[in-house]
């Protein structure tokens, strides 16, 4: 934010993109381990696939509003 400016495309970028994806591992470690799931299986892979369709998408928002 020091070198480019808040209201720069990289600013506003990394704020839509700060905000689309929540942390994945944080989620299965308070989560999971408060409810006693030992055996994540096919969780982890489908948060990171969500992940990864958060980050396309907050690319997408961001060029379509600030690009």
């Amino acid at each position: 934010m020091k070198s480019h400016g808040p209201d720069s495309f990289a600013g506003n970028l990394a704020s839509v993109f700060r905000g689309s994806a929540d942390t994945t591992f944080y989620i299965i470690a308070v989560y999971f381990g408060a409810v006693g799931i030992k055996n994540t299986r096919y969780s982890v892979s489908a948060m990171l696939l969500a992940d990864l369709a958060g980050i396309i998408t907050a690319v997408a928002v961001s060029y379509l509003f600030f690009g």
